[in-house]
């Protein structure tokens, strides 16, 4: 045995055991961690016998260690041995997206604008984003009457627009689970009254939740909101040069207090962000959006632009010869380029079937395609409301370019406003938001942004490889998604059956079926679930009885 059992005894509260080779660093301090691993990683000790000697009685020991490996030699890799979690509240969905840019490091988790209200008010006041560089700006009246009036409308528009789809679509019209027979059971009364009350929560819950989703577009995007961050070190402190490079003070200010208040726990990995580094990463980053200015061009302006266009892809061949090649490549001996021109020379019918053949091992969308499918990709160009990008925003693994929000590519409204007579609150709205985007813009376009409706159209471009595509376009297009991204993810994949149909065989998992209240089925499974667990529990209860 390694370890006396006082040593072992010693090792309890600094990892999960002290006898077995898989284990976890349990030591509350996240410094010492990283260090840990980093020192580990030169030693041939155990990691759990270098803790011992070099850490356990010298707890300075992991800030020494950052300070040396960071500061004189740049390393900067061991940063992401640290890793923290993050909440942000009271924050404009201007910032969220600041940081949602951000792709490497961080994953975030955000207040639904689908499954929650926004009605709320705080001390009186809606809650949304009311800096000095607003609220002190000779704009203050034009904004706040637009923010509220976006507000008023949303709030006054729930309970119409519940109402409208509970009486056009009953619970009647969406089955619960009436094949399920519990006529030999001795509780079968008591499971069928549940399957009524688990349906009927079924029901409200996706009817609410199709409410929500018809109308958050009347949300601005200065509404507050909470987004929770997990990153590691190396990550989180690029993060805050980056907001510290912000014109917007929200966003400096989240830089500040982000710094602030990671250093009791992630201090040696982000002190950087606040050093010389740091300070000129900002202000590198704040200089490329002057470089950039200086090099405006404005080409004819489409004046309907389509929501989706597919603008730059390889040809049919080059595709699927370099597809094919890194299907075959693993198994091989040969180079890439061999292997790419070897299957240059193949019928077409075979390479159809080598990427049918992957295609057909996919059972469902969580088996991901192989890599050789990361060879091919496309460019899009995207023009859809901001609400529904903010949901697109979040595929990390592709290159996503987006322009500041504004009024000016005209807003969308869904169809329904107008059966439920609130398409005349919602375009007075979208009125009043583009007038007084208008004025604010006229002094600073990027303050503007606040006051723009999640409804308006946005423009952004997207180069996305096959393999990420399949995941989006199988993710987005479930029933149970916005309507609006499911019809643009079904504009992708459209676009790319057209250019490669035979490579578009691997996006097998694909909805194209048209969904009213698609949250229904899901919240029905969750039910069925809950409802199984409490009727056996019950049944239990009866036959002790």
């Amino acid at each position: 045995m390694e370890f006396t059992d006082e040593e072992a005894d010693r090792l309890k509260s600094h990892f999960s055991n002290a006898n077995r080779n898989i284990f976890v660093i349990t030591t509350p301090n996240q410094a010492d961690r990283g260090a840990l691993m980093s020192r580990y990683s030169r030693s041939t000790k155990s990691m759990r016998r270098v803790f011992l000697d070099e850490f356990l009685n010298n707890p300075d020991r992991g800030e020494k260690f950052y300070e040396r490996v960071l500061m004189e030699y740049g390393d900067d890799s061991v940063a992401e041995l640290g890793t923290a979690q993050v909440a942000m509240e009271g924050l404009s969905n201007v910032a969220t997206q600041e940081i949602a840019d951000r792709r490497i490091g961080l994953s975030f988790l955000e207040k639904s604008s689908r499954y929650v209200s926004w009605a709320a008010k705080e001390s009186g006041r809606y809650k949304y984003y009311r800096g000095s560089d607003v609220m002190e700006s000779r704009h203050e009246k034009a904004y706040q009457e637009a923010c509220d009036l976006s507000f008023d409308t949303y709030v006054e528009s729930l309970q119409p627009a519940f109402e409208y789809l509970t009486e056009t679509h009953p619970v009647e019209d969406f089955p619960f689970l009436d094949s399920r027979d519990n006529t030999e059971k001795p509780f079968s009364k008591l499971a069928r009254e549940a399957d009524v009350r688990a349906a009927e929560r079924a029901y409200r819950r996706a009817a609410k939740s199709m409410a929500f989703d018809l109308l958050r577009g009347l949300l601005p995007a200065s509404t507050l909101t909470n987004l929770g961050v997990t990153g590691n070190g190396r990550a989180f402190e690029y993060l805050i040069s980056v907001l510290r490079s912000s014109r917007l003070s929200e966003i400096q200010a989240l830089g500040d207090g982000l710094a602030e208040e990671l250093k009791p726990t992630m201090g040696p990995f982000v002190r950087r962000a606040s050093e010389k580094y740091g300070t000129q990463l900002s202000e590198y980053l704040a200089g490329l959006k002057q470089v950039a200015g200086r090099w405006k061009h404005a080409a004819p302006v489409q004046s309907d632009p389509p929501d989706v266009r597919l603008v730059s892809y390889d040809s049919r061949n080059s595709a699927l010869n370099a597809v094919v090649a890194g299907l075959l490549y693993e198994g091989s001996v040969n180079t890439f380029e061999e292997l790419r021109r070897a299957v240059g020379n193949m019928p077409l019918q075979r390479k159809r079937d080598i990427v049918q053949s992957f295609a057909d091992a996919r059972k469902n969308r969580r088996q991901r395609p192989p890599r050789a499918f990361e060879m091919v990709s496309y460019v899009f160009d995207m023009t859809n409301n901001f609400g529904m990008f903010r949901d697109m925003h979040r595929h990390r693994i592709l290159t996503l370019q987006r322009q500041p929000l504004n009024t000016r590519h005209g807003y969308h409204m869904p169809p329904e406003l107008e059966d439920m007579s609130l398409s005349a609150g919602f375009g007075e709205c979208m009125k009043r938001s583009a007038e007084a985007y208008e004025i604010m813009a006229e002094d600073d376009a990027e303050t503007a942004q606040y006051v723009v409706n999640f409804a308006y159209r946005y423009r952004y471009v997207m180069r996305v490889n096959l393999r990420e595509l399949c995941h989006l376009v199988e993710l987005r297009t479930l029933p149970q998604g916005h309507r609006d991204y499911r019809d643009v993810a079904g504009r992708m994949y459209a676009a790319v059956r057209r250019v490669h149909p035979d490579l578009s065989a691997i996006i097998k998992f694909a909805n194209e079926n048209a969904y009213f209240m698609g949250r229904i089925d899901s919240e029905k499974r969750v039910e069925a679930k809950l409802m199984a667990r409490d009727v056996a529990e019950k049944g239990a209860e009866f036959s002790e009885k």
